[in-house]
């Protein structure tokens, strides 16, 4: 099979496409014939060397969509539409950056869609992430005011519609003054640009601040994220676009 695989931490150049044999999925494990897989961030982190446990070589990639190829279980069907993520996926063992990858069961996600492969594959982690930021890390609820930082990036945007799907009042930044439409027209109530004084321009609207906030640029935003959020409120650091 084609895979993608990162020699050592390094520059981009240290990515080669090699053919590998077919892996073997073991008792317990599932092999998935990959259709699509989305490009992340911190796939960005483990070829720079900035993420922990990583051995080398690798074949990165933290998520994957495809159709089931094998299964010693016996529970998934040959064919059958999965998805899967994370886990130790392109990190402890190889990911989704070929055209086979060998997962946990316990992390194969079916599904049935007729969406288009290439769509499908930008769905898994970047929603994952957006719910599991909102849930699991803000514990949003309807009716409560949220400050997405960043809220251009694909997570930005996943997050904005999940949370108005909660029921929740959005506030995003951008730091491109053409994208504050952007953000308007994808259901951000307040679209701000970051333009050194958020805390300002949230507080005219919400004097006592946002009841929750959802980092997505990192510390060089960080302390300005936290004065704009009210006594009490939570902030999530999720992502550091800034790399910081």
């Amino acid at each position: 099979m084609r895979a993608v695989v990162l020699r050592e931490p390094g520059p981009v150049e240290n990515l080669e496409l090699k053919d590998l044999p077919l892996p073997s999925p073991k008792p317990g494990w599932v092999r998935i014939a990959v259709k699509a897989f989305g490009l992340n961030r911190s796939e960005l982190h483990t070829r720079l060397g900035l993420a922990d446990g990583v051995t080398f070589p690798r074949v990165p990639g933290i998520e994957a969509v495809g159709v089931v190829d094998a299964d010693p279980s016996g529970e998934f069907t040959p064919g059958q539409q999965v998805a899967t993520m994370m886990g130790g996926m392109g990190r402890t063992f190889d990911g989704g950056y070929a055209e086979h990858t060998v997962v946990p069961k316990n992390q194969v996600i079916p599904f049935e869609s007729t969406l288009p492969w290439a769509v499908i594959g930008q769905v898994p982690e970047t929603l994952q992430t957006a719910y599991g930021s909102l849930t699991t890390g803000l514990d949003l609820k309807d009716g409560q005011t949220l400050l997405i930082r960043g809220g251009t990036s694909a997570l930005g945007f996943a997050t904005a519609t999940l949370a108005k799907d909660l029921g929740a009042t959005v506030f995003a930044t951008t730091r491109q003054p053409d994208r504050l439409e952007t953000l308007r027209g994808h259901g951000v109530d307040h679209p701000l640009l970051d333009d050194g004084d958020v805390v300002r321009q949230v507080r005219e609207i919400a004097p006592e601040g946002v009841d929750a906030a959802l980092e997505l640029v990192g510390t060089p935003t960080l302390p300005d994220t936290l004065k704009a959020t009210r006594v009490h409120g939570t902030v999530c650091f999720t992502g550091m676009l800034s790399n910081q």
